[in-house]
């Protein structure tokens, strides 16, 4: 992996991404699981679409997420001077710094969407920002990951009781946390079944939870891919977000993440099992693959 990625940061980034797309259609010819689960997540999130739309999505996906990976080289490995060149463009911020400035948390939430590493490293340069962080399944990448991450300001806790309520009370002291809102939680007690592209699905209470006791301003964001580099965007969220109500909020959360996509649908981690539902009585979308 470090050599793939060394390689990656000495090449230009055009070069560097034309790598990923080549690895991307020679992938999906091999019919990866992943490619069957891209399908079957596009088929669900886009039923309007024909069957040819469908597919040139499915390929574009999986042809972006290659691409992310092939990106990691300069956003992991150079300098952080590197990768601000890399930002071409910045939308929605002045929320963002009008919020920080008055005193008040932010939420950022940023969901699997262009290259999300870029968009934690920017976040960090406008004020201090906590993360949760989970060691990745190869522990050989964990160091890579951290000093990638932190190296713009970043604060990275462990996704464990104490972690959660360093990340609250950072945010109620004015600081960002950064929340993945698209991650499938693994307990039963994490999450409630609410629609995301008109579909329920399993969807984590975390950042609801955050945002509540916080008081923090929540905000969407994603590194959209561009030609030479990245557009960050900021999205605003919609005011049931804040609501006590869980079902409410996470509903509201799941339209701002469809909001985010829509700019880019085919940046959008499909290959993730988005659509999963629990307990195991609900339909189970991936069942035959």
């Amino acid at each position: 992996m470090r050599l793939l990625q060394g390689i990656c940061a000495w090449l230009p980034l055009s070069a560097a991404r034309a790598l990923g797309r080549v690895a991307a259609r020679v992938a999906w010819l091999r019919s990866p699981p992943s490619r069957r689960i891209t399908e079957r997540n596009v088929r669900l999130a886009f039923p309007e679409l024909g069957p040819p739309e469908q597919h040139r999505l499915a390929r574009g996906s999986f042809s972006a997420t290659a691409q992310a990976a092939c990106e990691m080289g300069h956003v992991w490995l150079r300098d952080i001077g590197h990768v601000k060149g890399l930002i071409r463009e910045v939308s929605g911020e002045d929320a963002v710094r009008a919020a920080l400035a008055s005193g008040r948390g932010v939420v950022v939430l940023g969901p699997h969407l262009g290259n999300w590493e870029v968009l934690g490293l920017h976040v960090a340069l406008l004020g201090p920002l906590v993360s949760l962080y989970e060691p990745p399944h190869m522990r050989e990448l964990d160091g890579l990951l951290r000093s990638a991450r932190e190296r713009s300001g970043a604060r990275l806790v462990p996704t464990t009781p104490r972690g959660l309520a360093a990340l609250v009370r950072s945010v109620r002291e004015g600081q960002i946390s950064g929340i993945l809102p698209d991650q499938v939680p693994r307990a039963m007690t994490a999450g409630l079944n609410v629609p995301f592209m008109n579909i329920p699905c399993f969807t984590g209470t975390l950042a609801s939870k955050v945002i509540q006791r916080s008081g923090a301003l929540a905000v969407f964001g994603f590194a959209q891919r561009v030609k030479g580099g990245f557009h960050i965007r900021f999205l605003p969220a919609e005011e049931d977000i804040y609501s006590a109500d869980l079902e409410r909020s996470l509903a509201a959360l799941n339209r701002g993440v469809e909001a985010c996509l829509r700019h880019c649908p085919e940046q959008y981690q499909w290959e993730y099992k988005r659509f999963r539902q629990r307990p195991a009585v609900y339909p189970d979308h991936y069942r035959n693959l």
